[in-house]
């Protein structure tokens, strides 16, 4: 018997995620650069398929079907542009669907509940098993994506250069991180991917997080997480799970800040990727 191999990707800001599966088993994992419509032209994202993905896929031709699932991937003009850019180079079906749907049936195959994504950015969805029902706008690294690792890093950085936290811990990010204030103002307003950058931050809060104003910081911003998005769904009803590298690493702080709120936690995974292989083996 032939089996069929597909190709699953899972596109961040920060990273890409691509899974080859034959049948229903993983046989490589491929990371390149994240994907994100948003922020990147057709060609953008056509030359970082075709440099850093095609030659290492190739061995596995013929692939039958590539399901892409990624940020900035909410709206149809936008999903056109990725499934173009991967169309180019593999003239297979091509579907295309968002972050948030990926985990949604990665943290909940077949059954209801809230799924979250907390990484580079955040997001929220309440979802019935097979499609999502309701879903409060994240709204972005400026206006929204509390808890994200964007917002930690904004938080952060703001935190520093206006003297809102401890001297010597002021001190140690401007040594830890090798960054002075020119090119933190450099980073976020001139060059792309601000976003990114502030994400890139978190380690410095996991390194210092038995500190009390970083930890205060972090689970505030964890508080806002669940106050202004997941509260609002049916979450009395449903558990809520987490997927994401902020989750995975911050879980800890998450369950406390969860239990002050009443609401019951599932998963929490860093990777949304064999959530999605399970999920697409059994369709």
């Amino acid at each position: 018997m032939v089996l069929k191999t597909i190709l699953i990707a899972d596109g961040g800001s920060t990273k890409t995620d691509w899974s080859i599966v034959s049948g229903n088993q993983e046989i490589e994992r491929i990371k390149t650069r994240g994907i994100n419509p948003f922020f990147q032209t057709e060609e953008d994202i056509s030359a970082e398929i075709g440099d850093n993905l095609i030659p290492r896929i190739k061995k596995y031709d013929p692939i039958e079907a590539v399901y892409f699932y990624g940020a900035g991937c909410a709206f149809p003009e936008k999903n056109e542009i990725v499934r173009r850019a991967i169309a180019h180079y593999l003239p297979v079906p091509v579907e295309v669907g968002s972050d948030l749907l990926a985990a949604a049936r990665s943290l909940c195959a077949h059954n209801p509940g809230i799924a979250c994504i907390l990484g580079t950015g955040s997001n929220s969805c309440l979802y019935d098993g097979k499609d999502i029902v309701r879903n409060i706008s994240p709204l972005g690294f400026i206006l929204g994506d509390e808890g994200s690792g964007a917002v930690l890093g904004k938080w952060l950085v703001g935190d520093v250069l206006k003297n809102q936290l401890p001297v010597t811990l002021q001190e140690a990010f401007f040594a830890e991180t090798g960054l002075t204030p020119a090119m933190i103002m450099e980073k976020v307003y001139k060059q792309p991917f601000p976003n990114r950058f502030l994400a890139s931050l978190s380690p410095f809060l996991l390194r210092h997080i038995e500190e009390p104003a970083i930890y205060n910081l972090v689970s505030n911003s964890f508080r806002a997480f669940f106050a202004r998005n997941v509260m609002q769904y049916d979450c009395r009803d449903h558990p809520v799970h987490l997927v994401g590298s902020i989750a995975w690493y911050y879980q800890d702080i998450l369950k406390d800040i969860a239990r002050e709120f009443g609401l019951r936690l599932g998963s929490i995974v860093q990777s949304p990727i064999q959530g999605l292989v399970v999920y697409h083996s059994v369709l």
